[in-house]
C-alpha cells in the first residue's frame, strides 16, 4: 500500500480540508431565523402549517401571520433558504396560510406584529433570539392536552358557575400570587393551574416553579410561574376567577355545639342540585325538587356520573348553588341539621339502580330555592336549630 500523508489520505476519503467559513448574522437576521425555526417546530409537531382561523390560539395565529410576511419578502426567503427544508416559503397557494384578510393593522397589532416601516418583517414581536430559546428555564411550549377529558368537566363547571354568579372575576394584580388550582382568564381563554413543581430561586431572587397549565381550548403548557404572571400582567383583559361572596366562606358565627370529635372538623361545601330527569313527576316539579348535600370533596367530581347513580335519580343534574364552609364546621353534622329542617318535605321516591335494586334517595326535598336560601341565612347567624320547614305553609316556622 502506497504511503500517504495525512492530508492525502483525508483527500482520498473525500474529506474537504478547506476551512469552514463561519457565518455571522446581524441581530435582525438572528431574530428572523429564530422566528422561522419556531414555525418549523410547529409544523413538525402538528404536521401542518399554522392557521390564522379564529378558533386557533394566539400563538398559532402569530406563526401564520409571520409565515405570510416571510413569504412576501425576497430578502427573507434568500436568508432562510438554507433552513427551509420543508419548503414552507414556497410561493404555492395555501389556504392555511392565506393572509388576504390581514390588511387591518389593528388585527396585526393584536397578533404581536408592528408595521412600523417597510422592514416590518425584521421587527416581529414575540420572536426570541437563539440564546433566549436555549434558556430552557424561560421557555414553554403549548401542546395538545392528551388527558383533557379529565379537565373538561372542570372547565364546564367553572363556566356554569360564572354564568350562575357563583364565581366572579377580578383583574390580576401586579404582585398577585399564583397557587395550585387557581383559575384565570388569559387571552380570552379559561386557564387552570393543575400542577406546580418544585420551587427554586429565579435570577431576580423571587421564588419560581414550573407549572402545568391547562387551557380551555384543550391545550396545555409547562411554563414557569413568572412567565404566567408576566402574561397575565401584559394582557389588560386578564382576570382571576374567584368564588363569589355568596358562595363562601360563610357561617362565621355558626359553630357546632358538639366538640366531641375535633379531628373531624374540616372545610367543605354545601351544594344544591336540580335534576334533569325525564321522569314525569320530577320534570313537572323540577323547580321545587332539590338535592341538598354537604361534601368535603369537589362537587363537580361527585356529579360527573350522576346519570348512572340512583342517588342522583339516574339522571344528569345541574348545580344551582354552592356555599363554602369554614374550618369550624363538621360537614356531616351540618348536613344532618339541614336535612332535619326539611324532613317533612323529603321526596318519597324509589329508583331502581343499574342492578335492578330499588334505592330511596334521602337528600332530595320538595322545597323552593328561596326557602333553602333562608336556611343558609339561619346557618350564618347560628339559628338553624330554631327553625323547621312546614310544607303546608311552604315556609320556615319556629321549631317547637
Amino acid at each position: 500500500m502506497a504511503d500517504f500523508s495525512d492530508d492525502e489520505l483525508l483527500s482520498e476519503l473525500g474529506i474537504d480540508l478547506a476551512p469552514v467559513k463561519s457565518v455571522t448574522y446581524t441581530a435582525k437576521e438572528e431574530r428572523l431565523i429564530s422566528g422561522f425555526e419556531e414555525i418549523i417546530h410547529f409544523y413538525e409537531e402538528h404536521k401542518r402549517v399554522p392557521s390564522n382561523s379564529i378558533d386557533t390560539d394566539i400563538f398559532e395565529r402569530i406563526y401564520a401571520v409571520r409565515l405570510g410576511q416571510l413569504k412576501q419578502s425576497d430578502e427573507a426567503k434568500k436568508l432562510l433558504a438554507a433552513f427551509d427544508h420543508l419548503n414552507l416559503l414556497s410561493d404555492s397557494d395555501n389556504e392555511e396560510a392565506d393572509l388576504a384578510s390581514l390588511e387591518d393593522d389593528d388585527l396585526l397589532a393584536e397578533l404581536g406584529i408592528e408595521l412600523e416601516d417597510e422592514e416590518n418583517i425584521f421587527v416581529l414581536q414575540n420572536v426570541r433570539t437563539q440564546k433566549e430559546r436555549e434558556a430552557n428555564e424561560l421557555t414553554a411550549t403549548r401542546k395538545v392536552c392528551e388527558d383533557f377529558e379529565i379537565f373538561k368537566e372542570l372547565f364546564e363547571q367553572i363556566a356554569k358557575e360564572l354564568e350562575l354568579g357563583l364565581r366572579i372575576t377580578k383583574p390580576f394584580g401586579k404582585d398577585a400570587s399564583i397557587e395550585l388550582h387557581d383559575w384565570f382568564i388569559l387571552d380570552g381563554q379559561i386557564v387552570y393551574v393543575s400542577e406546580i413543581g418544585e420551587y427554586f430561586k429565579a435570577p431576580n431572587g423571587e421564588n419560581d416553579a414550573r407549572l402545568r397549565v391547562i387551557y380551555s381550548n384543550g391545550t396545555e403548557s409547562d411554563l414557569l410561574m413568572r412567565s404566567l404572571k408576566k402574561a397575565l400582567n401584559n394582557d389588560k383583559a386578564s382576570r382571576r376567577i374567584l368564588v363569589a361572596n355568596n358562595v363562601g366562606p360563610l357561617f362565621s358565627s355558626f359553630k357546632s355545639n358538639d366538640h366531641s370529635n375535633e379531628l373531624e372538623i374540616k372545610s367543605g361545601t354545601i351544594y344544591i342540585l336540580r335534576s334533569l330527569s325525564d321522569n314525569p313527576f320530577i320534570k313537572k316539579h323540577k323547580d321545587i325538587i332539590h338535592k341538598i348535600g354537604v361534601t368535603t370533596g369537589k362537587v363537580n367530581k361527585r356529579i360527573t356520573d350522576a346519570k348512572n347513580d340512583a342517588t342522583y335519580l339516574l339522571a344528569d343534574v345541574e348545580l344551582v348553588a354552592a356555599y363554602g364552609l369554614p374550618e369550624n364546621v363538621v360537614p356531616h353534622k351540618l348536613e344532618k341539621l339541614i336535612h332535619k329542617v326539611f324532613q317533612a318535605a323529603q321526596l318519597d321516591i324509589s329508583i331502581d339502580d343499574r342492578f335492578g335494586i330499588p334505592v330511596q334517595p334521602k337528600e332530595w326535598f320538595l322545597v323552593p330555592i328561596d326557602v333553602i336560601n333562608e336556611v343558609i341565612e339561619h346557618i350564618k347567624n347560628g339559628t338553624i336549630e330554631n327553625v323547621i320547614y312546614d310544607p303546608e305553609q311552604s315556609k320556615l316556622v319556629g321549631n317547637q
